[in-house]
């Protein structure tokens, strides 16, 4: 896990907090819905902020109520940046929400080819399933998301 590491937190990103109704002395706090405010401003596509919290050492892979971590938030908003940022930062590419659903599948099924392209990069694991028994490639809802989650299959 993360360890919150002993730096002092910008003032931009200190009153972000505040007015979102965070504690800045603790930034793996649980807010509506049990979202981080890591969460939060991912969601928002706020990436100075979301940066900060992460050279802090905010848990990434802290799961809010739906059992979602910050990159379900990424790749819902299309934020490319941040999907990028928060990968490199190791998050669990392979989290499983409550649902058993990953964000390949969530890509797949909402035909967000631009973010399945850009996940397949750091090869999450195609086999997983939902509770429902499916994978990323039966949620394929495009022809390009198709065609991109075979390919992955075959290499």
């Amino acid at each position: 896990m993360n360890q919150i590491k002993k730096q002092k937190i910008s003032e931009v990103t200190k009153q972000w907090l505040i007015a979102n109704c965070y504690n800045p002395e603790n930034l793996n706090q649980a807010g509506e819905n049990g979202d981080t405010a890591l969460m939060k401003a991912t969601r928002e596509g706020v990436y100075a902020v979301v940066k900060e919290l992460v050279d802090l050492g905010a848990n990434i892979n802290a799961k809010n109520h739906d059992r979602n971590n910050a990159l379900w938030f990424a790749c819902f908003g299309n934020h490319y940046e941040l999907i990028t940022l928060l990968l490199a930062a190791e998050i669990n590419i392979d989290n499983q929400n409550d649902n058993g659903a990953t964000v390949l599948m969530y890509a797949a099924s909402a035909g967000k080819t631009g973010v399945a392209q850009l996940l397949l990069k750091h090869k999450p694991n195609l086999n997983l399933r939902n509770l429902d028994e499916y994978r990323a490639i039966d949620f394929a809802s495009n022809v390009e998301v198709l065609r991109l989650l075979k390919n992955a299959e075959r290499s």
